[in-house]
């Protein structure tokens, strides 16, 4: 039977589709951070965008322009993604455990006109990290920086109470917004379009360095309806949120499907499985999502038994193999019994595929669904491209109103992701059953996916080959007890090194973000090769397994690319 596609939810924009919600239930709870006892109505939530929105026009940011956010899951997060997708200016996503290597690329291959801080996260001092890479800033005037380095960059936004030479900070431009003219504001809205692009997230790639995801409202908006719808969300469930916003898990399957159900997100500024159970407590939460490593954490807490989580109904567990007896203690000790999995990619705007609060607990345990509205599907051979038959494992692809815009100023991977007929391959290997269910069974890629971070080998690869005495390096996944998969490096020392495990991991830390880090390294005199001289990286992960005594077995029950994570 063919089936019928009517097309996506919605064309309006994100700001439009927003205002609407707000005209409609303007004192209902929207944005609840329950630490710090804050919480805004849907009608307080909306007066503060339209003032940070005009603000930021009052500073000279308009249609088109790049602001980059880099920080945690502090309130005003949000505002900005409003604030700027009001007036169409393009949002990008910093991952917050960046460092100066990282952020550096971002700047420059974003084209960012403005970036947004705060202080710090982790070891990761902010601040100090813009003043290293844009010195500028300390003795030039506010809002016209002139960096040799960073051409594009002009403006610098500080999130915080403190005030920072050469940046803005949010009361300033709430205060300037106060001042910014109405009609003024109403003309920069008009003629923004559900298809313009509005959010930017930057996901690993296999040339070595970040490509820049262009994601539109129609992309994203449309995603967190059928997202949940999933879930049959209504304007009464209340979302409790831990994973990371910069990520699609934040920002579309829990920002996105509580805007389009005029639902409440209960925030979480950085996970921690005591305050995500408070707040599903306090705030009798009916929905949690998380990575497994997460659910895993709250489960196993000393004191889980003192928590009433009796509210919770449903949810989304992915990022990573989801484990069968893991989701199934959610179901039964959580209370959450309609617990959903999702799957998808950033590129996929994310999910398109996701299991049902309707699906029997089997189904929902051990598949990842079915496919999402208004989205093809299908299981392809990777060499002939025809369809595979039923249980045959293929190549996952799929076609529809969530395919991204394209990676920003990278066409060649464009086409290599998107084919000629609008087909978005994923990388990642599954099947699908005679009742249109899907599975993972593997990756055709050498991604490693760490507790729901992706990383691909060849940008750490190409990274480390930038360090004092290695010849060349091989980055494989190894498998680890509580995410999955870590960092494995094999290294092959140049004549006369003599680096160290702890000189690889030291040289790494300091220079990239922390879960791309080895947890192991190995020396070696050689790879194994092919007979056409290719490095058998299967043969490195089977070493790895065995050096560390464990299996290499990897269970894939769900997973969704690009989304949260424990230890970001």
């Amino acid at each position: 039977m063919t089936k019928t596609f009517k097309g996506p939810f919605s064309d309006l924009t994100i700001g439009q589709y927003f205002d609407t919600v707000v005209a409609a239930q303007p004192d209902h709870d929207c944005i609840i951070y329950p630490d710090r006892n804050l919480r805004w109505s849907w009608g307080q939530f909306n007066a503060r965008v339209d003032a940070l929105a005009k603000g930021l026009l009052a500073i000279g940011l308009e249609k088109g322009d790049h602001l980059g956010m880099w920080a945690r899951n502090v309130p005003d997060w949000l505002t900005f993604m409003f604030a700027t997708a009001k007036i169409g200016v393009v949002f990008v996503t910093v991952n917050p455990v960046y460092k100066s290597h990282e952020l550096a690329y971002v700047l420059t291959q974003s084209d960012m006109k403005a970036l947004c801080i705060i202080d710090s996260f982790r070891d990761v001092d902010y601040v100090s990290i813009v003043r290293e890479l844009v010195p500028e800033a300390a003795t030039q005037e506010r809002g016209h920086l002139d960096s040799a380095q960073f051409p594009f960059l002009k403006k610098l936004i500080y999130m915080g109470p403190e005030k920072h030479r050469g940046f803005y900070t949010v009361p300033e431009l709430l205060l300037l917004g106060e001042h910014y003219s109405d009609d003024d504001y109403a003309a920069a809205r008009e003629g923004l379009v559900a298809d313009d692009v509005i959010n930017m997230q930057y996901t690993s790639g296999t040339t070595g360095f970040p490509k820049g995801v262009m994601l539109s409202s129609r992309n994203i908006l449309n995603n967190g309806y059928y997202i949940g719808e999933r879930q049959k969300f209504t304007k009464m469930d209340r979302i409790c949120l831990p994973v990371p916003l910069f990520h699609c898990f934040g920002c579309v399957l829990g920002v996105m499907a509580m805007l389009t159900h005029g639902s409440t997100l209960v925030m979480l500024e950085i996970f921690d499985p005591l305050m995500a159970l408070a707040a599903v407590q306090k705030e009798k939460c009916t929905a949690i999502y998380g990575v497994p490593t997460m659910f895993i954490a709250e489960l196993t807490h000393p004191m889980f038994p003192l928590f009433d989580t009796s509210s919770l109904r449903t949810g989304i567990m992915a990022g990573s193999p989801c484990p069968i007896e893991t989701m199934k203690q959610v179901m039964s000790d959580m209370h959450a019994s309609e617990i959903t999995i999702a799957y998808g990619l950033t590129e996929g705007s994310p999910v398109f595929i996701q299991t049902s609060t309707d699906d029997t607990i089997e189904r929902r345990c051990e598949t990842i669904g079915t496919a999402m509205p208004e989205i093809e599907v299908r299981v392809v051979d990777p060499e002939t491209g025809q369809d595979c038959p039923p249980g045959v494992p293929g190549e996952l692809i799929c076609r529809g109103y969530n395919v991204m815009k394209g990676y920003y100023k990278m066409p060649e991977q464009t086409a290599a992701a998107i084919d000629a007929a609008g087909w978005l391959h994923s990388g990642d290997l599954g099947t699908v059953d005679e009742h249109g269910y899907y599975r993972v069974t593997g990756r055709i890629k050498d991604m490693i996916i760490r507790g729901g971070e992706n990383i691909y080998p060849r940008e750490i690869e190409e990274f480390l080959y930038t360090m004092p005495g290695v010849k060349d390096v091989q980055i494989v996944g190894v498998p680890d007890e509580k995410y999955g998969e870590v960092v494995g490096a094999f290294v092959m020392r140049s004549k006369g090194s003599d680096i160290s495990e702890e000189d690889v991991r030291e040289f790494a830390q300091t220079r990239i973000a922390r879960y791309k880090c080895p947890r192991h390294v190995w020396f070696v005199e050689e790879f194994p090769m092919t007979a056409s001289n290719k490095i058998q990286k299967y043969k490195l992960r089977e070493m790895a397994a065995e050096l560390l005594g464990v299996s290499d077995v990897k269970v894939f029950a769900g997973e969704a690319a690009e989304k949260g994570g424990t230890d970001a």
